[in-house]
């Protein structure tokens, strides 16, 4: 394994890094490596935050001091490799593709050199793998978007993005949970709320799982829209055929 390395982040929390770059295998380390944690024992451990390149541990220091945490989080990586990490769902999202939902696709089409039907089959046939959530409660950073139809930010980023909008950044695709601030070329819109503080679990995705974009229409965007607003809305969710076999 790569070396690892402990960043002191502030004196509640410590950075273990597992890498420099995104990729697949890195995020499974970061799961295996959180799995072992969680059924360690370790006192004090008040929350983990998986990111891209790293695990984020908050501990309390009355409980454990960062010399020992360190310590004790050092002897479970001999047993990472023996480490089943459970299979992964799918989280299907429908999304209302183009007009006013998505005011960005004919120029990420013009970019790519490609129709606005082939960017949105392109855009929905992947399943993206989520790496982390950040930016705002449930901002999903999802992996394995197609290259062929990256496209840059915005040269002005808007002031309001409408919740649910679904964007496009460099090599990079997401879900904007809430309304906020943001540079991304938005493609379309989802009628699910993947933040909503009344439900039991505010956030819909979770790191570690995937994302998989389905094309809808008008009619039944808003049929979606009526049933999510009268809490009778649930997400398709299925597990992975790689990991199913």
């Amino acid at each position: 394994m790569e070396a690892v390395k402990f960043l002191l982040t502030g004196d509640t929390s410590v950075s273990v890094e597992f890498g420099n770059e995104i990729s697949t295998e890195i995020n499974a380390k970061i799961r295996a490596f959180n799995i072992a944690l969680s059924s360690s024992g370790i006192e004090g451990i008040v929350e983990t935050v998986p990111t891209y390149r790293s695990l984020m541990v908050h501990y309390d220091p009355e409980i454990i001091g960062y010399d020992a945490l360190v310590k004790q989080m050092k002897k479970l990586f001999s047993k990472l490799g023996s480490i089943e990490i459970p299979p992964s769902d799918v989280l299907e999202i429908p999304v209302l593709y183009g007009g006013e939902e998505g005011p960005d696709l004919e120029f990420v089409a013009e970019h790519s050199g490609k129709t606005v039907e082939e960017v949105i089959k392109t855009h929905s046939s992947t399943e993206y793998l989520i790496y982390m959530l950040g930016f705002t409660p449930g901002f999903t950073y999802l992996g394995g978007m197609d290259k062929t139809i990256a496209t840059p930010r915005l040269a002005t980023p808007r002031v309001i993005i409408p919740g649910g909008s679904v964007g496009i950044a460099g090599e990079q695709t997401g879900v904007y949970p809430i309304d906020s601030p943001g540079g991304w070329q938005l493609i379309g819109r989802t009628p699910v709320k993947m933040y909503d503080a009344a439900r039991a679990k505010p956030i819909l995705p979770e790191a570690g799982g995937y994302i998989k974009f389905r094309p809808i229409d008008r009619a039944e965007y808003e049929k979606i829209k009526a049933e999510v607003e009268a809490g009778t809305y649930e997400c398709r969710r299925y597990p992975r055929k790689e990991e199913s076999k």
